[in-house]
Formats: C-alpha cells, structure tokens, sequence
C-alpha cells in the first residue's frame, strides 16, 4: 500500500475553495460523528477534513487533488454501515454525499429513475410509491442512503422475491480516483455489451470509484398484501419449514426469521407484546414472518390458507394473520427494529451477516447457538430466511473488551469457516469494511481475492480510495 501525505494546510485551503467554508471541516473542526460507523467495536479513526460535496463536478476536483497528493479518501452516506466500511482508517479525507440528496427524474414509460446517491432509501421509496411505482430493495436500516445501498448491494427483507440492490441499478455516473467522470450502464433491462462495469461498481464500497448519480429500476405496485407469523416450540423445525414454503409456489415477497432472545428484546424495547412468547401453553422458540403479495383478495387468502396448513404439517403451533392496516404497520416496525433493540441492551457486540444455502439455514443456526453457549457469549439470531442470509449479533454485558475479542473472534472464525463448509458466503449484504477483510479471503480463496486486489490496481492506482477495505 502506498504511503500517504497528510491534508496540509495548502491543501485544505484548495478543498475549501471548491465547496466553500460552510461545507468544509478541517483539524479540530471536523465533527466526532465521522470517525466511526454504526458498529463502533471496529474503532474510532478521525479523519483530517471533511468535504460534504454537491455535485460532480466537485468530486472530480477534489479526487484530482486527493490523487495528486496521495491523500486516503473515504466516501460516506449516512454512516449506517455494521462492518466499518465508511471509517477513514488512515486518516485523510471523509467525501460526504449526504448532501446530494435530490431525486432528479423520472421515465415513467421506462420504469426508471433518476437520483443523487445521498437520498434516503425511506424518501426514494415513498417518493416513488407516490408516483404508482415500487422501489423493492429494503435494506433494515431505512436511513441508509441509496448511494451506499448500491455500494454494499444492500438487500433486505424482499430479496427473496425481489432480489437484490444490483437487481435495480441501469446506470451510473461514477467519478474515478484521479477525478475522471464515467457514465456507465444504460436505462435498458438487458445487455451484453463487455464487461459490466456497473456492476463491478456494486458491492466495491468506495473502493473503486465515487458514485454521484444513479439510474435505478422501478417495478409495478402490488395493491394488495397480508402477512402471516409462523410460530413453533422447536427452532430446528421452524427454520426446516422455510424451504418447503419456497417450493409450495406462494410466491412470498418476505420470509423472515426470529429466536426467542430476539422477540424479547424487541418486546422490551417497543414496550409492546407484537410476536408471542408464550401461545397455548407452549413457549414459542421460534417464528417465521411471512408477507404475501398480489392482486385479488381471494388469491391471497387461498395462499394463506394453503401456508397455514403447510405450517401446521411441518410443527407450527398455530399461524397467526396479520391483517389490519394498524398491526402491519406495528408489526414490520417492530421486526426493523431489531437491531436497534440489541443496541439498545448489549454493551459490547459485533455481527456476521452470512448466506447459507436455504436448506442448510436450520442446522447453521443450531451451529451458532452452541458456539455461543460454549463461549459464553449471547446469540441472537435474525434474517432473511428465504434467500439463507442469517444476521447473527453476539453480545455481551459482562465481558471486558480483551475478554469479549477473545470469545468473539473465536466464534467468528468457528461460524465463517463452518459458513464456508456447507458452501455459503461470507456476507450477504452488509459487506466487508475493514471489519471482515480477514474472512473475504478465506471465504474466496487465494486466486480470486489476487483477482479483485488487480481490478483494484486498474481503478485506483495509487490506493486511495478507502485503504484497508474489501481486498485494498
């Protein structure tokens, strides 16, 4: 890696003259929050000056000089990342696009739109229902931008039925680590036109290149949707059901999956009794959320009569309908908060955001559980148990921070290697950052990960851009 300069005073006053005072931090002035991500275990690094940028244009100068002077530069949203990604490690300069923030177009015969990276994923989607439309991607975090979204190809809890943020990119305008700007992508469905630089771009966070404009794809708005909580005494026969109900042809748009630990921290953090712990009798171990999509009232309620009876032949205790506009809302606001409800009530916590094939998500839950009980850690488990992407958070209250590396780092490698076993990958949509660089290796072995470090030669040269992340 090469050895990089500091933002010296010079070069501080050519970064002001571009954005001016008002959109520019340097030394002392430059605000805590930028130092570290939503997953501050990986460490707090301040960066030396702050650009909060609006246009292209002015990411092209500002790479210029970066370039230029050999100065690191660390692109960020809205810092919501989990794996240290938007963390400028070694100093240098933070490029905030959460200034760039406007949705700019759109083709409605195209079914297209048009936008700056630092929109919200919560405004793109309600902007775009507001127009008949349907942006699906729904990553947890509904705060995120979408310009980070595509960086770590955010998916959510739709995937299943939707796929992924790279299922939606058509175009993007991307300004490279010397300041050269690059369209890439057109605003068509289909293309075999070379190598797809668009989406080598997704899933490079930051690493490759600063995205400043994005065209992404839009699909028709279901009107209609129900959703049905799956619940059951035994964890390994909840979590088995999940792919008999993908090949049962229910077309569901959501299968997600909860533990116990996880509805009693979201119940205590609601301060609302939203998944049962307890139903006729019987302690409920584990649920399985499922949302149904469509167009006709009767279609759906034949498909979830036809869910309820597969349920109840696979050990469900009973399926429970969620069916009025109220206990929707109540209920996905409850589920998207898990996260935050673990934050909420661990002291020290890191996370693995791994895929595993569907029919191997039973007993890879039941392998982290144990591994949590011998290390004397607490699990707590939820995911998208349609497409086998499990978020696991290992937590503790008691530990000391050397005690809790420990247990956890040998956790960590136990999960990721048992992952790599039963042929999964190593994160599904949280990405690498500099969190998880270790295990991006060992998931893809020597030659693939000397592949992507030379595609990352090609696009940055000097190394610049965000050092220390994915394969840099």
């Amino acid at each position: 890696m090469a050895k990089f300069n500091p933002v010296t005073p010079e070069i501080a006053e050519q970064l002001k003259a571009i954005v001016g005072e008002k959109r520019f931090q340097y030394g002392a002035n430059v605000k805590e929050e930028y130092s570290h991500d939503e997953m501050p275990i990986y460490g707090k690094f301040p960066p030396e000056a702050v650009v909060e940028v609006e246009t292209t244009e002015e990411v092209s100068k500002i790479m210029k000089i970066c370039n230029d002077n050999l100065i690191p530069v660390t692109v960020r949203g809205s810092g919501t990342s989990l794996t240290g990604a938007s963390v400028p490690i070694h100093g240098g300069l933070v490029l905030s696009t959460a200034r760039m923030n406007k949705i700019l177009s759109y083709d409605m015969n195209n079914m297209a739109v048009t936008l700056q990276p630092g929109v919200l994923l919560q405004d793109l989607a309600a902007d775009v229902e507001k127009h008949g439309f349907y942006y699906p991607p729904d990553p947890g975090s509904k705060t995120s931008t979408v310009g980070g979204n595509i960086a770590t190809n955010a998916g959510g809890m739709r995937a299943v039925k939707y796929g992924s943020t790279r299922d939606y990119v058509l175009q993007l305008t991307v300004v490279l680590a010397d300041g050269r700007v690059m369209e890439i992508g057109k605003t068509v469905t289909k293309s075999s036109t070379g190598y797809s630089l668009t989406h080598l771009m997704v899933s490079s966070e930051g690493t490759l290149g600063v995205i400043t404009q994005m065209t992404l794809k839009m699909v028709p708005k279901p009107s209609k949707n129900i959703s049905a909580l799956l619940i059951f005494e035994n964890l390994e026969d909840c979590v088995a059901t999940v792919p008999k109900i993908r090949i049962a042809n229910l077309d569901p748009q959501s299968i997600e999956f909860m533990d116990a630990d996880i509805v009693r921290s979201s119940t205590v953090f609601t301060g609302k009794q939203l998944f049962p712990e307890k139903y006729s009798g019987k302690n409920v171990d584990a649920s399985i959320l499922v949302t149904l999509v469509g167009e006709d009232d009767d279609e759906l309620a034949n498909r979830v009569e036809k869910l309820a009876n597969l349920a109840e032949a696979h050990g469900a205790i009973d399926t429970l309908v969620v069916d009025t506009p109220t206990l929707k809302t109540e209920v996905w606001a409850a589920r998207s908060a898990f996260l935050t409800s673990i934050e909420g009530d661990a002291k020290l916590m890191d996370e693995l955001d791994v895929v595993v094939p569907v029919d191997k998500f039973a007993p890879y839950v039941l392998f982290v559980r144990k591994q949590g009980e011998e290390l004397g850690l607490t699990v707590r488990n939820f995911g998208h148990a349609g497409d086998g992407n499990l978020h696991i958070y290992t937590c503790s209250n008691d530990k000391t921070l050397d005690e809790f590396w420990a247990a956890n780092n040998e956790l960590m490698d136990r999960c990721y290697e048992e992952c790599k076993r039963i042929g999964g990958s190593m994160s599904g949509e949280h990405g690498v950052g500099h969190g998880k660089v270790k295990y991006l290796k060992e998931s893809v072995g020597d030659i693939a990960f000397g592949l992507m470090q030379g595609i990352k030669a090609v696009f940055d040269p000097n190394g610049i851009l965000n050092p220390g992340k994915v394969c840099s």
